[in-house]
C-alpha cells in the first residue's frame, strides 16, 4: 500500500501526532557562534563562496 505525503499527514493527525515546536530558545544558545557558523561554514556546505 502506498500513501501520499498528504495522506500520511492526515493519518498521523488522526492518531494524535502533532508538529513539535520548542516553546523557547535554549538558554545555552550562542548567537555569535551561530552567526559565525552561518557566515563561514554554510556557504561551504551549500557550495557557494562567502561574500
Amino acid at each position: 500500500m502506498e500513501y501520499t505525503l498528504r495522506g500520511v499527514g492526515y493519518l498521523l493527525h488522526r492518531i494524535g501526532f502533532t508538529v513539535q515546536v520548542p516553546d523557547r530558545k535554549a538558554v545555552e544558545r550562542d548567537e555569535a557562534a551561530i552567526a559565525a557558523w552561518r557566515r563561514d561554514q554554510w556557504p561551504i556546505i551549500k557550495g557557494r563562496p562567502a561574500t
